[in-house]
């Protein structure tokens, strides 16, 4: 019998994806990636992940493993086949408004200021929270069945959103979105909101302070935000420089960009998750680069190029400045799906289009930016994005048997740029099963979905011509 630390459940036999950055401890037979294409993806070959109390004990060579090692997690039903797939640590996706896939493919083929005032925003002003409940079971659904077992949240009605995720199994960093237009209570019910729910549901739950953006949030409103996130140990989640015309608008108006505004507001102190920063530009990162500890920016590119603005998060000038960028995919009212694969597809190739340079961001650096950056984008480096021990058990099975996988020259690559979500086969949140075998093990969604297409008249009524907002920025 080896010193290794009995496991409740085990995983054999898949290829493991270990970890993504340079320096990690060394494993017995741990295969790096090819150097030369700026590999930073390690794949330990038929491995053996070890786990109880939803954390990772152990990852070693199958063929290490005793009989009496395995017996068990066998006779409990938890030794987990892995043959023929790849294990990898749960995708999280840096920043999405769950609830809104109330209002998937509802608003299409128009501009940004049409798409919210004409058609989100009024739309909005008609959801009720049992509407926000099953957008979020919609919305977990699909994320979990497509290997995203975390996800960074901005939206109303948040608490309903919590109860989905305690109730499901998810982890999530939630924030409860504010405008200065709601007065003094906007911001309060986002504070109460934090401070009750951080922690919560075994710990899957974390908070943050959601104000919208710096065009719909006052200053003195962000100082007040900048004051409940210190005094809670949180971050904030905002949208900041959504795109190049936003920034523009900004220095027109106030002579500042909205990155500026972060930093004389104390946000940036206080840390934040920034949702697209499109329009950040070079003179941003003498505000950025002294708060690179806690400042992040999660970049959903399929968002940029479906509404056709000007520009795309500027990953590169961001990861040689040391600032950390988290894979997102906005809400799915305009990404239409919550797919973290998807979005790391769309980033790799607009990367390289947009430098036109094919030896930008390759697919191991893709791997990178959402496992160990986009963890490092929620705060949670050195506890999720890795399958090592010590973090925690969110690992997800890739099947990689299919005939658009196959034949296997490069894992990386096929995991980036042939992959689909319907490979996803099995996913671990905390060392719990949350799918297997394809299908979820903690939600019926069906009821969700039926509700929720009865709702679709009532949710599409514009006739009473309010907006919760108008999009002016």
């Amino acid at each position: 019998m080896s010193e290794r630390a009995q496991a409740e459940t085990i995983i054999t036999g898949a290829t493991v994806l270990t970890s993504t950055e340079p320096g990690l401890p060394d494993y017995p037979r741990l295969r790096p990636a090819d150097p030369t294409a700026g590999g930073v993806a390690h794949f330990l070959d038929d491995g053996a992940i070890g786990i109880a109390n939803g954390e990772i004990l152990w990852v070693v060579p199958a063929s290490e493993l005793t009989e009496a090692e395995i017996a068990p997690a066998k006779t409990a039903g938890k030794l987990i086949d892995g043959t023929g797939h790849v294990a990898i640590p749960g995708l999280i996706n840096t920043h999405t408004h769950s609830a809104m896939t109330m209002f998937r493919n509802s608003a299409e083929d128009v501009v940004t200021h049409t798409w919210f005032n004409d058609h989100i925003w009024p739309m909005e002003v008609n959801m009720t929270p049992r509407d926000v409940r099953l957008g979020a079971q919609l919305a977990v659904a699909e994320m979990l069945l497509a290997g995203v077992t975390t996800f960074a949240d901005h939206y109303f009605d948040m608490n309903e959103i919590a109860t989905v995720v305690d109730e499901t199994g998810a982890r999530a960093l939630l924030a409860e979105t504010y405008f200065s237009s709601q007065g003094e209570a906007g911001i309060e019910r986002g504070a109460e909101f934090a401070e009750k729910w951080n922690g919560a549901a075994n710990g899957r739950i974390m908070t943050a302070m959601g104000p919208h953006a710096p065009y719909t949030v006052n200053d003195a409103d962000l100082e007040k935000t900048a004051e409940h996130a210190r005094r809670l140990g949180i971050r904030t989640h905002i949208h900041t420089s959504e795109s190049p015309g936003q920034t523009t608008s900004s220095l027109a108006k106030r002579g500042v960009t909205p990155v500026q505004v972060l930093n004389d507001t104390g946000i940036l102190e206080t840390g934040v998750l920034i949702a697209h920063g499109a329009g950040i530009i070079e003179d941003d990162l003498r505000w950025l680069i002294p708060h690179s500890d806690r400042v992040a920016v999660a970049c959903c590119n399929k968002v940029y190029l479906k509404h056709a603005q000007s520009g795309t998060t500027p990953v590169r000038m961001l990861h040689d400045a040391g600032i950390t960028v988290g894979v997102g995919t906005d809400g799915p009212g305009s990404h239409n799906t919550l797919d973290v694969l998807e979005s790391m597809r769309f980033l790799s190739l607009t990367e390289k289009d947009r430098h036109n340079d094919a030896t930008w961001l390759t697919s191991q650096h893709a791997l990178d930016l959402a496992t160990r950056q986009s963890a490092a984008a929620i705060g949670q480096e050195g506890r999720l994005g890795a399958l090592l021990p010590g973090y925690r058990a969110d690992i997800v099975l890739i099947d990689t048997r299919g005939a658009h996988m196959q034949p296997m020259h490069d894992l990386a690559a096929a995991l980036v740029l042939s992959v689909k979500s319907s490979d996803v086969s099995t996913v671990l949140v905390d060392g719990n099963v949350v799918v297997r075998d394809h299908r979820l093990t903690t939600l019926d969604v069906a009821p969700a979905i039926e509700e929720l297409n009865r709702r679709v008249p009532e949710l599409r009524d514009t006739s009473h011509g309010r907006r919760i907002q108008d999009y002016a920025p």
